[in-house]
């Protein structure tokens, strides 16, 4: 839909003004720009939305210690709740991390045998997804049967449910499927994982 929008506005000016010459093929190839899916849009919201959440809490995470640290040393006293909630922040912290590093191909990983049966790497990469997805949803049952059980269990300085903690397993293993249906059809063909400057995946693998 979005390349024949693009194709009528690259032809709409030899339609008005029947003296213009009909562009070239080539002409007419440059004008017409692949245009953005919303599945595109919607996997680079999802990645900078994740990954804007993990600066957050790790900046918060940071800026809490720090500043428990100095009252330590300057007044002899802590705030009790930063050791609490800098804890559970890095639970949180953890679970939603794993699907960016998903993403970058960052988890530990072996993989020998696709180099040894190179004919059927893409067999195996399809099988590798098919089980992490089981797993990922398995995971999220598990997790909001733990949430349920222990929402009455409240934590001993913010009086926080526990529950409200143990929720990150499932919200952060929903995000890893939503992550993992993403880069299915690149991975699988071709082994295509994301890559930029900020990280590094190949110190991951074994």
């Amino acid at each position: 839909m979005l390349r024949a929008a693009a194709a009528v506005r690259a032809f709409l000016p030899f339609i008005i003004d029947d003296r213009r010459p009909l562009p070239s093929v080539r002409q007419f190839a440059a004008c017409v720009k692949p245009g953005i899916s919303m599945l595109d849009r919607f996997d680079r919201a999802l990645l900078k939305a994740n990954r804007w959440t993990l600066i957050v809490i790790l900046a918060a995470m940071a800026t809490m210690v720090f500043v428990n640290v100095v009252l330590r040393f300057t007044t002899d006293r802590s705030l009790l709740w930063v050791e609490e909630v800098s804890r559970y922040l890095m639970i949180w912290l953890t679970f939603l991390g794993g699907g960016p590093v998903l993403r970058y191909g960052g988890h530990l990983g072996i993989d020998t045998l696709q180099e040894v049966l190179p004919r059927h790497a893409g067999a195996v990469r399809a099988a590798i997804f098919a089980m992490l997805l089981g797993f990922f949803v398995f995971m999220v049952w598990v997790g909001l049967r733990y949430a349920a059980f222990a929402w009455a269990q409240t934590t001993p300085v913010m009086q926080i449910p526990i529950g409200a903690v143990y929720l990150a397993m499932p919200i952060g293993f929903t995000l890893m499927i939503l992550h993992l249906l993403l880069m299915a059809g690149p991975y699988v063909r071709r082994r295509a994982l994301l890559a930029d400057g900020e990280f590094d995946a190949d110190a991951a693998k074994l």
